[in-house]
């Protein structure tokens, strides 16, 4: 199977058109499935006096509340058209995370066919239910969450009309940058157990390790935030990938996609043709007599494999030389 891999560019276009075909172009560039983006209104998402993340305030300005700086950061239905037209020229699919119900409308209605739920919105009942009724694609992340999360918003989506097999679980630690030791990637194949879906991973830390990783593990989906520039201030550039890092991101994992092979184990088409140079036959350790008895001290094994194989050693010993044979001859029965 395919892995999908989402670029999130998320919010970090700055509220910049500009910045934001320009993170459309690098995705493309890069080979991904799907460039992301954020669907809200402030107003609808946070209160006005509600604080900003820690990590948020690092490179952000720390005087403003988190309702202003998502204000700063919201793009227009307009905009939106516009980066879909985009995409579309580049090649690549627009994709956008909808916060709130009639996001969530306007994305549908835009021909958006797959809905990304974010972590912070698993326990969102209203949000859920709302998604439920079109039973789309549904991708949803568990930052955050229990097993429990999990299962109470996989409830009420299907009770709301959601067909569960729609469904994709990102595991997910939402911390910005993830520390290596709170990833946890092992819980995803928990996570698939437990629901028996089809699971992926939304990554939040440095570099590309992790990610390569969880989809060695079985990941379907891998999400993975982007910037033009970490250096650019805005809440989530800090722990994005640069372009460059994005293009390697996709190359490793294309590359262990092919890699992960059918899951049988038989020699590969390309290692048969050094069967015989790599493995060995049993051969005469000096020069050996018609008549005499082959035994431990007058055979022993050498490359190449193309005689008798030592797995028959055993059938071998005791029996008698039909001819002679000089050191290092091939043995024959």
């Amino acid at each position: 199977m395919r892995v999908i891999i989402i670029a999130e560019a998320g919010v970090n276009h700055n509220g910049d058109m500009k910045i934001a075909r320009q993170l459309i172009d690098k995705a493309a560039a890069a080979g991904v499935d799907y460039v992301k983006f954020q669907t809200f209104k402030a107003d609808k998402l946070v209160k006005k006096d509600a604080e900003k993340a820690a990590y948020q305030t690092m490179s952000t300005d720390k005087s403003e509340t988190q309702y202003e700086m998502l204000k700063r950061l919201e793009l227009t239905h307009e905009q939106h058209l516009e980066l879909i037209d985009y995409c579309k020229e580049k090649k690549v699919t627009f994709l956008s995370t909808g916060f709130d119900s009639e996001s969530i409308d306007f994305l549908v209605n835009i021909g958006v066919d797959l809905i990304k739920i974010p972590s912070g919105e698993i326990t969102n009942l209203p949000l859920l239910r709302h998604i439920a009724g079109y039973n789309k694609n549904v991708i949803l992340s568990s930052g955050m969450a229990t097993m429990e999360d999990i299962d109470n918003a996989l409830t009420v989506l299907q009770k709301a009309g959601q067909d569960k097999d729609k469904v994709i679980l990102l595991h997910c630690t939402t911390e910005y940058p993830t520390p290596f030791a709170e990833v946890n990637l092992n819980a995803m194949g928990a996570i698939k157990m437990h629901t028996g879906l089809q699971v992926g991973y939304s990554d939040h830390t440095l570099g590309i390790e992790v990610p390569i990783a969880a989809v060695a593990l079985g990941a379907t989906v891998i999400e993975k935030h982007f910037t033009i520039d970490k250096t650019m201030t805005g809440p989530d550039h800090a722990a994005s990938l640069e372009p460059d890092e994005l293009f390697k991101m996709v190359s490793c994992i294309r590359n262990i996609e092919v890699a992960m092979g059918e899951g049988v184990k038989k020699p590969s088409s390309s290692e048969i043709k050094n069967m015989a140079v790599a493995r060995k036959s049993i051969v005469a350790a000096c020069n050996i007599a018609k008549g005499e008895i082959f035994t431990e001290y007058n055979l022993t094994v050498k490359r190449p494999g193309i005689g008798i194989s030592p797995m028959q050693w055993d059938d071998v010993i005791g029996t008698i030389a039909k001819k002679n044979f000089l050191t290092d001859e091939l043995i024959t029965c």
